[in-house]
């Protein structure tokens, strides 16, 4: 009869060594770092990471998440050989060693058996095909945002991740952020009355269709211009592209630019109208915002900002980025990325929870370690892929129908428009070969 298998950890290594001791000597003296005590984690018992696509957004992503101690980044893919490099200098000199391994081809580094999660940090075309492949290598995913290019994206990683049965975190680390979270509580709560009217700050829709002017491609190894592009249409190469240019150009680019901020402001606000299996059924595009409708007849406003940073007349000036305000028949209650809070009428400050200290809406740390929390205990997390799903095609929605120019009706339970065959049409995009992904 045969023993059942036990996990080859340096925790079970120490206990059978010890169970040995009267046979074969040990150290008296074993490092608390190896058993995991004074607030380390035994090396076998962290959680693996590796990083597809490393530039400066996942830098900050990444600073945060080796700043846990159960996390280990292991590995880096970028197609870019100079962010490769200097990854790896991030990675190395926090750790006082020289193991993280480098990938030109995420495809290799998701072949790793030891690698439990990965973070997907690319431009957005990439977001939702690495993600989808991750999952299928067997990783836990955390995608920044916007997590999918198209409609058909979005369902088909949500899908992908309920066939597969692996955990996964859009970058909308807003919904772990204190003071978010308690405006959504207040809104919950009932004390702004009946909630009506839900808006949600987006930066002015734009599409750029031309093409940079070509330059001479570089060495694969310097930059695979190719597996950059990935499942976009081909162009020629332009270094200010590789650079971060992309953004606002419709082939690389989420829903006109809408997603950058609707993702976080429109998905609060699905959040305060406790509207997270469902989205608004109308889009109704105008010179100064998009209005949408609930079913349940509350309103959401997602209003174009001038600039990105300027914000326009009505809200309150001094609450940083990302603002979002919900109203009610009772009150109202304002919150941005400073941390601050406006609440209307004040009597209403007294039902939020003491604060010792804000964090920024840019702070990934609490939606970091949900994430891996969840990896462990295989529970959703907070914006786990139906979340993300329902978020993001609203946001899709309203950028259609801003592209469009026309009201859209749209069903929550089919995700189609009604009696409109063209924004049916534009819910996806063909892939370049051998791009495309089936759920087959």
């Amino acid at each position: 009869m045969h023993a059942s298998p036990q996990k080859n950890t340096r925790r079970t290594f120490l206990g059978h060594a010890a169970a040995a001791s009267t046979t074969f000597a040990i150290p008296t003296i074993i490092p608390a770092s190896a058993l995991g005590r004074d607030s380390a984690v035994a090396p076998s018992e962290k959680l693996t990471l590796g990083v597809i696509g490393i530039g400066p957004r996942c830098t900050y992503d990444l600073k945060a998440m080796m700043g846990l101690s159960d996390v280990q980044c292991i590995a880096i893919a970028d197609v870019q050989q100079s962010r490769r490099n200097a990854g790896k200098k991030l990675v190395d000199e926090h750790y006082g060693n020289t193991s993280c391994e480098l990938y030109r081809d995420f495809r290799e580094l998701l072949d790793r058996k030891d690698l439990d999660t990965v973070i997907v940090a690319t431009g957005d075309r990439w977001h939702a095909p690495a993600s989808m492949m991750a999952a299928e290598a067997g990783k836990d995913v955390y995608s920044e945002k916007p997590c999918g290019l198209t409609i058909e994206n979005c369902q088909q990683l949500a899908d992908t991740l309920d066939r597969t049965g692996r955990i996964f975190q859009a970058g909308t680390q807003r919904r772990s952020v204190p003071n978010f979270q308690h405006a959504v509580e207040l809104a919950h709560s009932g004390k702004l009355g009946k909630l009506h009217t839900l808006y949600a700050s987006v930066y002015q829709p734009a599409i750029e269709t031309t093409w940079l002017p070509g330059q001479p491609t570089p060495a694969r190894e310097v930059c695979d211009w190719n597996l950059w592009l990935g499942p976009a249409p081909w162009r020629p190469y332009n270094e200010k592209y590789v650079q971060g240019r992309w953004r606002g150009y419709y082939d690389f680019d989420s829903g006109a630019k809408l997603l950058d901020w609707g993702a976080h402001t429109l998905d609060l606000c699905q959040w305060a109208n406790q509207a997270d299996d469902t989205m608004p059924i109308e889009y109704v595009p105008s010179d100064k915002g998009i209005t949408c409708q609930y079913a349940n007849g509350v309103k959401l406003v997602l209003d174009f900002l001038i600039t990105p940073f300027g914000q326009r007349p009505g809200w309150v000036q001094d609450l940083g980025t990302c603002p979002v305000r919900f109203v009610g028949t009772s009150g109202s209650v304002e919150t941005g990325d400073s941390g601050g809070i406006v609440i209307k009428p004040e009597s209403l400050t007294n039902a939020l929870p003491p604060r010792t200290q804000r964090v920024t809406g840019l702070d990934v740390s609490a939606h970091a370690r949900n994430f891996f929390d969840c990896v462990k205990s295989r529970q959703p997390t907070a914006a786990n892929q139906t979340v993300m799903r329902r978020s993001h095609i609203a946001c899709h929605a309203a950028a259609l129908s801003w592209m469009l120019g026309r009201t859209l009706k749209l069903d929550p339970n089919t995700e189609t428009f009604l009696d409109d065959a063209e924004a049916n049409g534009l819910r996806t995009r063909p892939a370049r070969n051998p791009w495309e992904h089936s759920n087959a």
